[in-house]
């Protein structure tokens, strides 16, 4: 594996790391600004909306930028985001700082992946992806605490500096690892990206990680009060379970990405079908602990993990270029809006099970956005699988499954 997947991987890291630390910091912030809790509930809804609308017209602005130079420019956008917050006056300081760093981590993200597609061979992409989830899987499990301690510490101010810090570090290193190119490859006109974006399979590979996302988040956007209102855990305990949780999400984006080339397709069936069960599960028994907690996990397996073949799927059709890289990153980032927005009306109108229930729909549509690949997959022929720009860069075998499973 090229070093500079790992070296993106520690950039993600740090974004993911800033995009969490908002909601381990919120009574800190609510102090600190003069702010309510629901109002910097809001700065987290504020960084989501800026990635989904924001990131694609950033990376539009990058298209023709030089390969190392799109991802330095965006570490000093992010950079510029994370000082803003540290030394925010006010509330609407820091609802502007949260904006600028949710377009650039967005674009990083679509950015970031193209490059692994471009530094990595075809049979690897998948693992390669996988590698640089795990910076979002870490983020979770590692940079979401750090940044709660630091926080409890030294002060919100300092949670961001350190942030700020590290980017600052991931910057020098992507400097140092990334090798440098005139442009992207495959990266084209604005018209060239742009008409990828028509085949209408495209928007529907977008629609299942929508709902990927989107059915793993009602979960995880209401963990807390579900593991102490209904399960009983006291409240000190979940820290401790979502560590477990994070954990399991290493485990589960590892073992994707090693299947993720060859088996995209039937690893998002799979995946969807456990998540609807795990989440129906969790709905049935959330007052028992051990089944709860079992079920917990088992989302964490499942859930966010379908990162590696949710990218690969969309670049069997649209290849490795960033706008559609980073459009599927606003439709992910769309899944954890949603899951919120909806969540919190079912909660309203019939209580806390209700989200999970919630979960179990959107898996179920998930699946049911899987059955128009399966026809034009078993009309292929084996042997004649080529990726998204025509090539033909896999062995025989990987190219007869290739067709049967991803149908493109």
């Amino acid at each position: 594996m090229p070093r500079a997947v790992y070296v993106l991987a520690l950039g993600v890291f740090a974004m993911v790391t800033s995009e969490f630390a908002v909601a381990g910091l919120m009574p800190q912030l609510a102090e600190g600004l003069d702010a309510t809790v629901p109002q910097i509930g809001y700065l987290i809804t504020a960084f989501s909306v800026a990635m989904s609308f924001g990131g694609p017209l950033l990376a539009v602005a990058l298209l023709r930028t030089r390969q190392k130079a799109a991802p330095m420019l965006l570490f000093a956008i992010f950079l510029v985001g994370n000082v803003l917050a540290a030394t925010a006056s006010g509330y609407p300081v820091m609802l502007a700082a949260r904006v600028v760093s949710g377009v650039a981590a967005q674009a990083f993200f679509g950015i970031s992946i193209s490059l692994c597609a471009q530094l990595t061979r075809p049979e690897v992409r998948g693992r390669a992806i996988a590698v640089l989830m795990n910076g979002l899987m870490l983020g979770t499990l590692l940079g979401l605490p750090l940044a709660t301690v630091i926080g409890e510490h030294f002060g919100w101010r300092a949670a961001f500096w350190a942030v700020a810090v590290l980017t600052a570090a991931v910057a020098l290193c992507t400097l140092a690892g990334v090798p440098d190119a005139d442009h992207a490859e495959g990266t084209g006109s604005l018209r060239d990206e742009l008409g990828a974006l028509r085949d209408r399979r495209l928007w529907l590979a977008f629609a299942t990680s929508t709902l990927i996302i989107g059915a793993t988040f009602t979960l995880f956007s209401y963990v807390n009060p579900i593991l102490t209102e209904l399960t009983g855990f006291p409240v000190g305990s979940v820290p401790l379970l979502l560590v477990a949780y994070g954990a399991a999400t290493v485990v589960g984006n590892t073992v994707v990405g090693r299947l993720a080339d060859r088996y995209a397709l039937p690893v998002l069936a799979t995946g969807l079908a456990l998540n609807a069960v795990f989440l129906a599960g969790l709905a049935l028994l959330a007052q028992f602990r051990v089944p709860a907690v079992g079920l917990l996990l088992g989302v964490g397996l499942v859930g966010v993990t379908m990162n590696p073949a949710m990218v690969s799927r969309v670049q069997r059709i649209g290849g490795s270029r960033p706008l559609v890289n980073t459009v599927h990153n606003s439709f992910i980032t769309l899944g954890v809006i949603l899951s919120s927005l909806l969540g919190g009306l079912a909660i309203d109108a019939f209580g806390l099970r209700a989200v999970l229930w919630l979960g179990v729909a959107m898996a179920v549509a998930g699946l049911l956005s899987l059955l128009p690949d399966v026809p034009r997959g078993r009309r292929a022929l084996p042997g004649r699988a080529s990726d998204a720009r025509g090539n033909n860069p896999e062995g025989a075998d990987a190219k007869v499954v290739e067709t049967l499973t991803i149908g493109s």
